[in-house]
């Protein structure tokens, strides 16, 4: 009995000691998320400074290389339907329109000429859609989850494919958008009036990684240390870009998906309004667009639903764009910023009139899900799609214009 008690004493006492630590365990290991938190956040900020210096390379490195030359040197590039696969094509390869249209923000500040790079902006808007579609056949082995889910990919396809049909040969013809973008951007890039030796503040936080590489490449011919520049500069997108989309994923897609179960089913202003700040906070279309297709796969939301946030997403992943052209100073200023704005104008146009006409609204859905019901019955069907789509198409877009 002695002994009972003396067994039941000393587990009171451990247990009266043991408790305090307890507390205390939680509290650190709170305030090492909360440290790591604040470290991923430090380092998206970090990134994104990378990205909007990468901008500036870029343009500096076209600049050194080209010389005067730079409308010459894209010559092979005049032609709309060669702009156009070219952005459908660097898409399709690096699956990310938002480094793209950075890129061609650089080679815009560099020199490249506005109504050039305005197909480019177009197809970029294209190419980036075949992930998801990639994405949606990893439900293959399943027949009614594989209908939803690629039905839900490729809706993105059929409506940027209509936007482009609809738009480029306005633009071609009248140029309107290009028009539309130079308005807005005179006023807020001061009128293009800068001059080469004037400096915003944007481009005096980011010299010293400017001229850094500016200073490695010096080394090398005149030539040969422009296309350096413009390459390290690729490179440092890519980078900043697929960290930063990496980073901003593990901070805050789990709120998102919360935010999107709760707020898409709500009606179309409400998805498309979270398609356009979950791209916003994550920085990549790609990313946001994608979490669609387990959703759809699930059943959790329907094609209907879905169509608009992809239409939101469309126009939040221009913030780079917007974001790269603020790195541009001197006389190419106005122009990066005009053709970010284009990618702007040309996603919100694009969804006001096809997905404001209701007959031009029907399209992409009705196209999605024929081609699902096809992909169902035949796998074929949905590898054609991507390989006609993103290969076969801008190589017969190419072969077209050379022949006529």
């Amino acid at each position: 009995m002695a002994s009972t008690l003396v067994v039941r004493e000393s587990a009171r006492r451990v247990t009266h000691v043991a408790a305090p630590s307890l507390p205390a365990t939680t509290s650190a290991v709170a305030r090492q998320r909360r440290t790591r938190t604040v470290a991923n956040w430090l380092l998206v900020a970090g990134l994104i400074y990378l990205l909007i210096s990468a901008v500036s390379i870029i343009g500096s490195g076209f600049k050194t290389a080209t010389g005067d030359q730079a409308e010459q040197l894209f010559q092979f590039a005049t032609n709309p339907i060669v702009g156009l696969t070219v952005g459908i094509v660097a898409t399709a390869l690096i699956q990310s329109s938002s480094t793209v249209t950075s890129i061609i923000v650089g080679l815009v500040a560099g020199g490249l000429p506005v109504s050039v790079a305005v197909p480019m902006v177009m197809g970029a808007n294209i190419g980036t859609t075949v992930t998801n579609t990639l994405i949606s056949l990893g439900y293959a082995r399943q027949k009614d989850e594989f209908r939803r889910a690629f039905s839900a990919a490729t809706v993105h396809d059929f409506f940027n494919l209509l936007a482009v049909a609809i738009f480029l040969p306005l633009e071609i013809m009248f140029g309107f958008i290009e028009r539309v973008a130079l308005l807005l951007a005179e006023p807020l890039a001061g009128g293009g009036d800068y001059s080469m030796s004037e400096a915003n503040v944007v481009s005096t936080l980011t010299s010293p990684v400017t001229d850094t590489v500016a200073s490695a490449a010096a080394v090398l011919p005149t030539t040969l240390e422009g296309i350096a520049m413009i390459l390290a500069g690729m490179a440092l997108i890519l980078v900043a870009i697929r960290y930063v989309g990496r980073l901003l994923k593990s901070l805050l897609v789990g709120r998102a998906q919360r935010i999107l179960n709760a707020s898409i089913g709500r009606g179309p202003l409400s998805g498309m309004a979270s398609g356009c700040a979950v791209t916003v906070l994550v920085q990549s279309s790609t990313t946001s667009t994608s979490l669609m297709v387990p959703l759809a796969g699930s059943g959790a939301l329907s094609l209907r639903q879905i169509y608009p946030f992809t239409l939101g997403a469309n126009v939040g992943t221009t913030v780079t764009a917007l974001l790269a052209s603020t790195a541009v100073t001197g006389v190419h200023a106005v122009h990066a910023l005009e053709i970010a704005l284009v990618h702007l104008l040309f996603n919100v146009f694009a969804l006001a009139l096809i997905y404001g006409v209701p007959v031009l609204r029907e399209i992409p859905l009705a196209g999605a899900r024929w081609l699902a019901s096809l992909a169902v019955k035949q796998k074929m069907y949905a590898v054609a799609w991507v390989l006609g789509t993103f290969i076969l198409l801008p190589g017969a877009l190419i072969l077209a214009t050379s022949l006529f």
